[in-house]
């Protein structure tokens, strides 16, 4: 009885020191995927104006930034990015998407501006969006897998380093299937921007047409008329 009381006792222990171990792993895995600096935005542009925006980057990481005009008359802007030491890196006129990746990166802030000073009365609805990878955030401390050995120096039957190399690629793969959603709704959002407007426009022609018909058609009627009307008096 005491013999089984005493495995009891251990089997908890290491159950308790295992759950321990893969909460301690969890906590630095979602402190890790919090630092990510991957980031999107939807501004409107006025016309006559320039919007410049800053993104931190480490030295030898990969930036990659991705913009869309979704919105506006010509549906067009340009588009630069500047290196921290300022550097112009991409220069793109009147341009309505682009995709650019910048690799190696330098250490600074990179400057992303977006131009609409061209037109004069239009203003533009663009959206971007900037992902940058090898930041080096994403790596957990020796530390935790010291967890893995027991008091009695006995190694645990599960392997919590192919854990975390599970969950760390699950987590890359949600992250890009939300990136690419929201790429496909700012693609959705400009197709339906353009259809709106093209429908307006086609009601537009198609309402002008009909009143010049109409208007040839009255004209045609009276200039027939007037060519069959007698107006000699008949002498009786």
């Amino acid at each position: 009885m005491d013999f089984r009381r005493g495995r009891e006792g251990r089997g908890r222990r290491r159950l308790l020191l295992v759950l321990a171990v893969v909460f301690g792993w969890c906590l630095g895995s979602v402190r890790c995927f919090g630092q990510s600096q991957d980031s999107e935005f939807t501004f409107l542009l006025p016309a006559g104006r320039s919007e410049c925006f800053f993104q931190t980057a480490v030295k030898n990481a990969t930036m990659e930034v991705e913009y869309q005009v979704i919105a506006g008359a010509g549906m067009d802007v340009d588009f630069t990015i500047l290196s921290p030491q300022g550097v112009l890196l991409i220069v793109e006129t009147r341009r309505s998407d682009g995709v650019h990746v910048v690799e190696p990166t330098e250490g600074g802030d990179y400057q992303i501006c977006f131009d609409n000073s061209f037109s004069r009365f239009s203003e533009k609805m663009v959206f971007f969006e900037i992902i940058i990878e090898g930041q080096g955030g994403d790596v957990v401390g020796d530390d935790e897998s010291a967890g893995l050995e027991e008091p009695d120096g006995s190694l645990l039957e599960y392997k919590l380093e192919d854990i975390r190399e599970s969950m760390d690629s699950l987590h890359r793969h949600l992250e890009r299937s939300r990136q690419m959603q929201t790429v496909l709704r700012a693609f959705e959002a400009r197709d339906r921007n353009l259809l709106e407007d093209n429908l307006w426009r086609v009601s537009f022609w198609s309402c002008a047409s009909m009143l010049v018909m109409l208007c040839v058609a009255f004209t045609q009627v009276y200039t027939f008329r007037k060519l069959f009307d007698d107006k000699r008096r008949v002498c009786t």
